[in-house]
């Protein structure tokens, strides 16, 4: 008797703590978005920096920026993606 009364307390304490996860998920969320627009923007600053000093190198400038966005992008949805599983 005296498992199922401590099984239940568990439990009660897991369902009070619901909230809490909902809301840090929220946060992680908030940051990991604010994270990758600074990132992506940083490498944009970095490639038009790169083009102005060099302007024959446009195209890989370009092209290594594109690459590197699309990868900090993804990045960043994997962590929206385990965000929001931890929400649900």
């Amino acid at each position: 008797m005296t498992l199922l009364v401590l099984l239940q307390e568990v439990v009660q304490a897991v369902v009070d703590l619901a909230p809490l996860a909902q809301l840090g998920a929220a946060l992680a969320a908030s940051i990991v978005t604010i994270g990758a627009a600074l990132g992506i923007s940083r490498i944009g600053s970095s490639a038009l920096e790169a083009t102005a000093r060099q302007p024959e190198i446009a195209g890989n400038a370009q092209t290594s920026m594109i690459i590197s966005a699309a990868l900090v992008e993804g990045v960043s949805f994997f962590a929206l993606v385990v965000c929001l599983l931890i929400a649900l």
